[in-house]
């Protein structure tokens, strides 16, 4: 799960890490409010104003701004509120921007250079361990520097049985080429920050950039966290951070049946039981001339209802031209989801484009002759090879 940069970093401050202090405002007259409060308690001069979606790259794409007094964050936040913001990982739609956060100046001048860098936490599955990747070449894309400059990437091995020992902190921050005090708070930095990956049960916690101030402060002046779901029974309080209207509608309402979906930019949706059959469903449709629409995996315990659900939410994507249903049934009963999609026929009316249904498994036989009687326009495969055929037919034919 997705969190926005101002809970990400209210949960750094529940960690002890230092953040660039700041609030989120939803209209543009608090955030005038928020930035006379800035400049009341923190002395700032200027104030950034940053839009507040589940996307990189805000910067780039006229989400991050620079104010120069209270009054022309309002101004600024009039523009970024409501409007929809293109970023490289947005995709050409962008996305809505509700609120923003209105942030203190960190960037002020003193004795010491201002330096930036890049931090994060996250799990190395082929080394089954934890790693802390840094370079310090902040402010910009970890792609970007890895494509340029690969050596300026560092990584530190983590052991999930010990934790992030002193001595690794140590070392991260000699490498960052920190001395002095920034030497002894990034030490603090990074146990804070580990400590908060930990706590919080996510599975990346990235900061870019880490700013060394001219006093020699380590901050964290930008802030991205995914939370593990399967974790969050165990933070009630971090599944109320869940924002609905960053994510897709129709993931949404699949959530709400307990379907694992995503939407794809094919032209055949399909439902499925398993991930593993649904990624060979997909190369099925892929090697009959179609593209997945979107993948679905129905689960072992998939119901009459559940199969209704998956048809109405792969029926509102309009670019899809069939729909192949591929079910093994090993705990679900064919004869089940055989029923479930006549009764997904019935329920839902007419629906226009051709269903290719295979049911392997459990009462399969009983299965095909439940959709064989229905009397509904409805293609029923026996193998993957004749499934695909079908697919192919039906595409060619529309």
């Amino acid at each position: 799960m997705n969190i926005h940069e101002y809970q990400g970093k209210a949960l750094l401050r529940t960690f002890n890490v230092d953040i660039q202090e700041g609030f989120v405002a939803e209209t543009p007259e608090h955030a005038v409010l928020i930035a006379r409060q800035l400049r009341e308690k923190y002395g700032s001069e200027y104030f950034v104003v940053k839009a507040q979606i589940h996307a990189g790259g805000r910067g780039k794409g006229g989400g991050v701004k620079l104010a120069k007094s209270p009054e022309e964050a309002g101004i600024l936040a009039s523009k970024m509120i409501g409007m929809q913001l293109v970023t490289p990982q947005t995709g050409p739609a962008g996305k809505k921007v509700n609120r923003v956060l209105v942030a203190q100046d960190v960037y002020y001048k003193g004795e010491a250079e201002i330096r930036e860098f890049y931090v994060s936490i996250l799990l190395d599955r082929s080394k089954e361990k934890y790693i802390i990747m840094y370079s310090p070449e902040g402010g910009m894309s970890i792609e970007e520097v890895a494509e340029k400059t690969p050596d300026r990437i560092f990584t530190e091995v983590i052991d999930p049985a010990t934790g992030l020992q002193s001595f690794q902190c140590r070392d991260i921050a000699f490498r960052l080429g920190l001395g002095g005090n920034a030497f002894k708070n990034m030490q603090k930095f990074l146990k804070g920050l580990w400590e908060t990956f930990i706590g919080c049960d996510a599975q990346l916690l990235e900061i870019n950039p880490v700013l060394k101030t001219s006093d020699e402060r380590i901050l964290a002046v930008d802030c991205k966290v995914v939370l593990d779901d399967n974790a969050l029974f165990r933070h009630p309080e971090l599944a109320e951070m869940r924002d609905l209207n960053e994510e897709d509608p129709t993931e949404v309402e699949a959530g709400k049946y307990n379907l694992n979906f995503v939407k794809l930019d094919g032209n055949v949706g399909c439902m499925v039981n398993g991930a593993g059959l649904a990624m060979a469903t997909m190369d099925i449709i892929k090697l009959s001339g179609g593209s997945p629409a979107n993948f679905l995996d129905v689960g072992g315990t998939a119901s009459a209802q559940t199969v209704e659900a998956g048809f109405r939410i792969i029926l509102k994507d309009p670019a899809v031209r069939a729909i192949l249903i591929n079910i093994f049934g090993g705990i679900v009963r064919c004869d089940r989801v055989a029923n479930g999609v006549v009764d997904a026929y019935r329920s839902i009316g007419k629906i226009k484009v051709p269903v290719i249904v295979r049911l392997q498994g459990t009462n399969a036989e009983e299965a095909k002759k439940i959709i064989d009687e229905s009397g509904l326009s409805v293609y029923s495969a026996i193998s993957f090879s004749e499934a695909a055929e079908k697919v192919s037919s039906v595409l060619k034919a529309g």
